[in-house]
């Protein structure tokens, strides 16, 4: 199935390809404050349908996964980065789909603030 999304003005847009079967709910120190539901998907199977350069970059702690969120409205609907496998994979943010209920999916609890 394809899902489409965005932030919510609508300047970053996505499509993402797969079966949504989970999401993820990280306590790190910024999943935690934008209380983002994850899912994850390999970077081949994530369609970025707007200009590149609409979308900015937040990186911290390791810098090994780039925090993609919109600079006019804030939200975040993605992240990049490279699966435990070392595949290039997109962190799609569950809550910026369109269409679909976040509460059809069971959500599994990371504790990336010890790591």
């Amino acid at each position: 199935m394809v899902y489409t999304g965005s932030c919510h003005c609508g300047r970053v847009r996505y499509e993402a390809e797969g079966e949504v079967d989970s999401g993820l709910a990280c306590n790190c120190s910024i999943c935690a404050r934008r209380a983002s539901l994850l899912w994850f998907v390999p970077r081949d199977k994530f369609r970025l349908l707007t200009p590149e350069a609409d979308a900015a970059t937040y990186m911290f702690h390791k810098h090994v996964i780039r925090h993609r969120f919109c600079p006019t409205c804030g939200i975040h609907p993605y992240g990049e980065g490279t699966a435990p496998d070392g595949k290039p994979m997109a962190a799609v943010n569950l809550r910026t789909l369109e269409n679909f209920d976040v509460d059809s999916v069971p959500v599994t609890h990371f504790d990336g603030r010890s790591k």
